[in-house]
């Protein structure tokens, strides 16, 4: 049996590299997009801004400064 080449492991009928100590497991794109998909969605549903709703500007009531018809 031949000696698998360095950081590599025979496994049956192939060679595999051999798991790097400490690595951690990094997010696919397709679980990135997600994240992003349903942040945007989460947005779009319930909004990002203030929770409460800012009441509208007042506006002066008109006031008669002179009967009509004179």
């Amino acid at each position: 049996m031949s000696k698998a080449p360095e950081g590599r492991i025979r496994v049956r009928a192939h060679y595999r590299r051999k798991p790097a100590a400490g690595s951690a497991k990094r997010m696919s794109g397709w679980a990135v997009a997600g994240l992003v998909a349903g942040a945007w969605l989460w947005g779009q549903v319930f909004g990002f801004g203030d929770s409460t709703a800012t009441p509208p500007p007042s506006v002066p009531a008109p006031s008669v400064s002179v009967a009509a018809g004179r």
